[in-house]
Order: C-alpha cells, then sequence, then structure tokens
C-alpha cells in the first residue's frame, strides 16, 4: 500500500474542515484569480512594448506565483491523511493524545492552555492550533490525562500537567479571498 506523504517524507495530516479550506483555495484559483490575472495580462500585452510596460510585467509574475501556489495546494490536497477528531475513541485511546486532540494543560507557573493539534496546513497561533510536528504537540503525543510531560523547546525545558484530552469539532477560518485579489469586485 502507498501511503500518502509529503516531499520530505513526512505524512500530511489534517481534519476535514482543514482540507475543505485547502480544496476551496485551489478552486478559487483556478476558476477566479487565475482566469481574471491572465486577462489583465493579455490586455497590457496589447499595450506595446512588454519590456515597460508595468501592468504586463506585473500580471506574468503574479501568474508564476499563482502556478506555484496551484502545484503547492494540489500536492497538499494529493498527500492528505484525512483524521476526523470527532469520529468517536473508546477505551485508552479517548484519553490518549494523538492527532486531532484537544488539550488542557498546566504549567510548572500554575498557568493553564488549551492547544488542538492540527496539521500543518491548519495553524493559527492565534486560536492555539499547533501542528502535531510542533515540539508542544510532539512533547504531548501519547500522553493522557493525569500524566506530566517535559517539553524542551529553545526557551528551555518545561513540565506540562495534562489535566484533559478531548477529541471534538475543531473549528477552521474557512477561506477567503485576499483582499487586493484581481477576481475580488472593484469598488465603484
Amino acid at each position: 500500500m502507498n501511503e500518502r506523504r509529503t516531499a520530505d517524507g513526512t505524512k500530511n495530516y489534517i481534519t476535514p474542515s482543514g482540507l475543505q479550506r485547502l480544496r476551496d483555495e485551489l478552486r478559487f484559483l483556478l476558476t477566479r484569480e487565475r482566469p481574471a490575472v491572465t486577462q489583465v495580462v493579455a490586455w497590457a500585452a496589447g499595450n506595446g512594448d512588454r519590456s515597460e510596460n508595468a501592468d504586463y510585467q506585473y500580471g506574468k509574475r503574479r501568474l508564476r506565483q499563482i502556478d506555484r501556489r496551484i502545484h503547492f495546494l494540489r500536492k497538499r490536497i494529493d498527500a492528505a491523511h484525512i483524521v476526523d477528531p470527532e469520529l468517536p475513541r473508546r477505551g485508552p485511546m479517548a484519553t490518549q493524545i494523538f492527532f486531532g486532540a484537544t488539550v488542557r494543560y498546566a504549567t510548572a507557573t500554575g498557568g493553564e492552555r488549551i492547544v488542538r493539534i492540527v496539521g500543518v496546513d491548519e495553524i493559527d497561533v492565534d486560536r492555539h492550533y499547533i501542528s502535531w510536528i510542533s515540539p508542544l504537540a510532539r512533547a504531548l503525543m501519547k500522553a493522557r490525562e493525569g500524566e506530566t510531560v517535559v517539553v524542551h523547546a529553545p526557551a528551555g525545558r518545561e513540565s506540562l500537567d495534562i489535566l484533559e484530552v478531548r477529541y471534538e469539532r475543531i473549528p477552521m477560518e474557512p477561506f477567503r479571498e485576499p483582499p487586493g485579489a484581481e477576481a475580488a469586485p472593484k469598488p465603484h
């Protein structure tokens, strides 16, 4: 069986909503942004000397950026290994930390934090969504409620007490058109 892996050989674990966000971005680039930029490039090419035509040069550069992003997204989607955190887990697996877990832990100073372990394409620092390959997630992996783990981070070692492990839906921000996209509606 040929497992889906990324170019560096790691699995591309992702939640269903994270995969949907990648698919939505790919669809936007293929059906709206790339055709809109191609239209601008065609218009600019008709304006004469291309060597001094900023619209043409910018458009061609933007097309290369879009094509690189499309290539990247296709590879990430093709390598995706979907893990649904909402699927029921029974017995010890329900309280052991794996990809998709929501973990509440206490630090040595008494502070509490909650993190969600997600794929590398789903990281959101503001929402405390951490990559499954981050030092913190690696320290937490396979631990259970009530255990203490040690994180080896650039700032040093820190002990964390696992207070709670849950598996639930991980809300993901949907893909939104970037401001300034060529395909975005223009103000009147």
